[in-house]
């Protein structure tokens, strides 16, 4: 790897593939991991209560990281104590919001829809940062975010000017839409907020945050008679989330990123609603519309101007 000191023993192989080689394979995996999720929301959403859902994934996946994490959180736990507030702000938004409305969402909206709605929050990263923390936003940039939102609200209206005109969303997409911009605050919150733990350990604490805010209502929407079945179904439902959309789709990012850097990484938002609408199509039977096209002809294009450095 470049800037690798000669000294230092090569990066062991898997499958004969050096770390660069695995993450240039894994760059086109892991788009359909995080699309994962938005399928699975659509596929279950009348077998398993939405806010339970959220719970147990996030709980599964605290317990894929505890091996990985304990002793860090234990030597770090000053820290952890000092950054609570913090922890809980970014597992309400992360893993509360982003998690249990994307799954009530599923219900009245595709996951066609949502994966292309959610794929504009790269545009609000820029203007939240921009207007909270003085990021510059350069005239590609503002063109992109023109295009981008302008997608999404094709997407929203189905195409239909009149939806503006008497103001009839469908609720599904207006959840998503809750949940993108939620996403949006968790994203620059992660990357501005200081915190001396390491990732991985900060992830989970943040996670643990995340169950901890949820926890409430999951036992509201249990005593309102809504449970999640005791069924193998379920327990499957739950584990694929845990471990393909939650920690394996995390843990593919952290080493794309690591390995090829921010710039390729960033593909990564442009592929997920693509595979997401293709899989919808090939999985659950979901038809493309017009409108579909046309939002994401404005959306993809859009983020890539948007989250382009200036200069570049």
């Amino acid at each position: 790897m470049a800037g690798e000191d000669s000294n230092t023993r090569p990066a062991p192989r898997l499958l004969g593939l050096s770390e660069r080689q695995l993450a240039f394979v894994l760059l086109f995996i892991a788009p359909a991991l995080f699309a994962s999720n938005m399928l699975t929301a659509r596929a279950t959403h009348d077998l398993f209560p939405p806010v339970a859902l959220a719970f147990w994934r996030w709980t599964c996946t605290l317990a894929l990281l505890m091996p990985f994490t304990a002793a860090t959180l234990w030597q770090h736990r000053a820290a952890v104590l000092h950054e609570w507030r913090d922890l809980l702000v970014l597992g309400a938004l992360g893993m509360g919001v982003c998690g249990a409305f994307v799954y009530i969402a599923a219900d009245t909206t595709t996951a066609t829809n949502i994966g292309l709605i959610y794929a504009a929050s790269p545009i609000l990263i820029v203007l939240i940062a921009r207007m909270v923390y003085g990021e510059t936003v350069s005239p590609l940039q503002a063109v992109g975010i023109a295009l981008s939102l302008t997608g999404v609200l094709a997407i929203i209206c189905r195409g239909d000017l009149g939806v503006l005109a008497n103001l009839q969303f469908a609720d599904g997409d207006l959840w998503t839409l809750a949940a993108m911009i939620a996403w949006a605050v968790y994203s620059v919150m992660l990357r501005h907020r200081p915190s001396i733990l390491p990732l991985m350990a900060r992830f989970a604490a943040i996670s643990g945050g995340g169950i901890l805010i949820l926890l409430p209502f999951t036992v509201a929407e249990g005593l309102s008679g809504d449970l999640p079945p005791l069924t193998t179904t379920s327990f499957l439902i739950v584990a694929f989330l845990a471990v393909f959309a939650s920690f394996g789709a995390y843990q593919v990012y952290a080493l794309v990123q690591r390995s090829l850097g921010a710039g390729p990484t960033s593909l990564l938002m442009y592929l997920i609603p693509l595979y997401n609408g293709v899989l919808a199509f090939l999985i659950l039977g979901e038809t493309l519309q017009l409108y579909h096209l046309l939002g994401a002809a404005l959306v993809l294009p859009g983020i890539y101007l948007a989250t382009r450095k200036a200069g570049a």
